[in-house]
């Protein structure tokens, strides 16, 4: 969970209601799936194929000697990173605006420079331990803060909000009175779909101690995710009515409502200690993105493409000037004011989901999947995601995860029943792959 879950959903929330529900329940149920079909199969298929990263996995499960299906993985990823990384430092930017009364351009170059000089000095696990702490004060905050900020208690809340527009209180409806079509629940709903292709995430799966330590890793997960959501929504709903209540408070940005909230009811101690959460949220995320980025960088196309005989120390030395690259450019991407926290969530989002998803769920399962079906499906996944996104009216107005995830997945199917049978040495490595499947349980 990044910046979007301290600023875009309670924004969201702040200005629909609990028709959020209908995205906060997609991706619960859809990070619980991930967890419960992906994890200890992609785990296990990481030992077997001796991969590192999800390109690098991708392309030895099918033998790829072209290496096309790392090279153009890499590619996506650094793509999709570039808006998911922004996305991280609009929400700081936000951040120290608020705060500190700085200008939007001179907030964001602070974030930018707090995110990367943090993440190049650390590695994985020094991630995955931060990430840990993190995690304990985002959540701590988003309990905290509506709690706190609540005038009147839990049994006022539905009244109150009553009092501002029924609309709000219900999950069918717009705050406009209208029912909600079709199109709008599937898009909210859709973005569960997302977790099966986040490279940031599907490498915690990878490095999983034993497959033994996944169903409580997956307890924990879903735990700490419900705990957390459900907080971020409180927020939204306890910051409007808060607002209400304070005719002279002006708010044009509802993604900056925690701030707000945090401001006006807590010491200026306790608020900057809570305000910490933001920045909390925004590095435990991009930290994750960099070193994936960093590592398609170094591994996936400079070491495969430019430079096979490349040392560890080249290697190290390419993927750090990689994050600095790729900050620069989202830096660059991050300095519109207008831009939302959630809105550039979303597109990230949906690259990774549709491009990387069914690939790496069909591979784990078929094994009469082909390199050309992998191919095929990670290209028309990627490509149906851009294309999709300049599209609008009708059916184009479906959240583009949808469309990208079901023309990856028949992509998929066709190319690799058009393609000959996977080669002696897959289904050999397929075969010790159910093997080891069945000996780490």
């Amino acid at each position: 969970m990044s910046g979007w879950l301290l600023l875009g959903l309670p924004g969201y929330t702040y200005a629909a209601g609990l028709e959020s529900l209908w995205l906060a329940g997609g991706l619960l149920i859809g990070n619980w799936l991930n967890w419960l079909i992906a994890a200890k199969r992609l785990r296990t298929y990481s030992i077997t194929t001796d991969a590192i990263t999800i390109p690098e996995f991708l392309s030895r499960r099918f033998n790829d000697q072209s290496k096309l299906i790392q090279t153009i993985s890499a590619f996506f990823i650094l793509l999709f990173f570039l808006f998911y990384t922004s996305s991280g430092l609009v929400a700081g930017g936000k951040l120290f605006e608020t705060v500190f009364g700085l200008d939007y351009s001179t907030a964001v170059i602070i974030g930018t420079v707090c995110v990367v000089s943090y993440t190049l000095f650390g590695g994985f696990l020094a991630v995955s331990w931060t990430d840990l702490v993190q995690g304990l004060l985002m959540a701590a905050a988003l309990m905290i803060v509506p709690i706190a900020a609540m005038e009147g208690g839990f049994g006022d809340l539905s009244d109150q909000l009553v009092e501002i527009n029924p609309e709000l209180l219900t999950i069918w409806h717009g705050i406009d009175g209208k029912p909600l079509s079709a199109i709008a629940i599937i898009s909210l709903a859709a973005w569960g779909l997302g977790y099966f292709g986040q490279p940031h995430i599907l490498a915690r799966f990878q490095a999983t101690r034993s497959n033994k330590d996944i169903g409580v890793a997956r307890r924990i997960a879903i735990g700490w995710s419900a705990l957390s959501m459900f907080g971020a929504i409180m927020v939204g709903l306890v910051g409007l009515i808060y607002v209400t209540n304070h005719p002279t408070m002006t708010l044009a940005d509802g993604e900056k409502i925690f701030m707000i909230l945090v401001n006006a009811v807590f010491h200026p101690v306790v608020a900057g200690i809570l305000l910490a959460a933001i920045l909390a949220a925004i590095m435990s995320t991009a930290d994750s993105q960099l070193l994936v980025c960093s590592s398609a960088l170094a591994e996936d196309f400079y070491k495969q493409v430019l430079n096979k005989n490349a040392s560890s120390e080249q290697i190290v030395m390419v993927g750090r000037l990689s994050v600095i690259i790729i900050s620069v450019i989202a830096l660059i991407l991050a300095m519109t004011p207008d831009s939302s926290v959630l809105g550039l969530v979303s597109y990230a989002w949906a690259g990774f989901g549709a491009a990387f998803g069914p690939a790496l769920v069909i591979s784990l399962f078929w094994s009469n999947m082909t390199r050309n079906g992998a191919l095929a499906g990670i290209l028309v996944g990627g490509i149906t995601i851009v294309v999709w996104k300049q599209l609008s009216g009708g059916i184009f107005d479906v959240y583009e995860i949808v469309p990208g995830m079901i023309l990856s997945t028949i992509a998929i199917v066709v190319f690799s029943k058009l393609s000959e049978k996977p080669d002696q040495t897959i289904q050999a490595q397929h075969a010790t792959f159910i093997n080891q499947l069945k000996e780490f349980d």
